[in-house]
């Protein structure tokens, strides 16, 4: 996958603000592989939906002093181009002190009415979270946290609870 391809999957599941590629030769490229997703910045993504795509780039962004390290897996779309399938972000920053700034947070990231944001809650082992349209998140400890977003047009809040739950600190 090139870079720009890998810079268009970032957009296209809501982030407004350009990657800034990790590594020192540009974004890491790989195929997502078995069931797992690899460690990405101490946490291990131990269950990739097999439609999410085959090609996965990692990023490093930062907005509103947050740092993101995220990873986006994709794949051929019917009719040509690229769709992606999942993207899961691992977040540090110190306004990410409780599960509700964290919520406040990714609302304005997303650009996300607060007020009609609606979200069912879910215990990520010892760490409660929220999911609803495709979109989970969990803070681990304050300062520390993990949102994911799986493409809702291909996969359900089931598959989504079960990628969320795979998703594990390292160890």
């Amino acid at each position: 996958m090139g870079i720009l391809a890998g810079l268009l999957a970032v957009l296209l599941v809501g982030a407004a603000h350009l990657p800034v590629p990790s590594g020192p030769s540009g974004p890491s490229a790989g195929r997502a592989g078995g069931d797992g997703g690899g460690e990405l910045s101490g946490f291990v993504v131990g269950s990739v939906p097999e439609r999410a795509g085959d090609d996965r780039a990692d990023f490093a962004t930062e907005w509103g002093g947050v740092a993101f390290t995220s990873r986006v897996w994709e794949g051929a779309a019917p009719g040509g181009g690229y769709r992606v399938g999942l993207k899961v972000n691992v977040l540090r920053g110190a306004a990410l002190t409780d599960l509700a700034a964290l919520r406040a947070f990714l609302a304005e990231y997303h650009e996300i009415d607060p007020g009609t944001w609606e979200l069912d809650p879910f215990d990520h082992g010892t760490s409660p979270g929220r999911h609803g349209d495709g979109r989970a998140f969990w803070l681990e400890e304050p300062g520390l946290a993990v949102s994911l977003w799986l493409d809702p047009r291909r996969f359900g809040e089931p598959e989504l609870l079960t990628t969320a739950q795979a998703v594990q600190r390292k160890a």
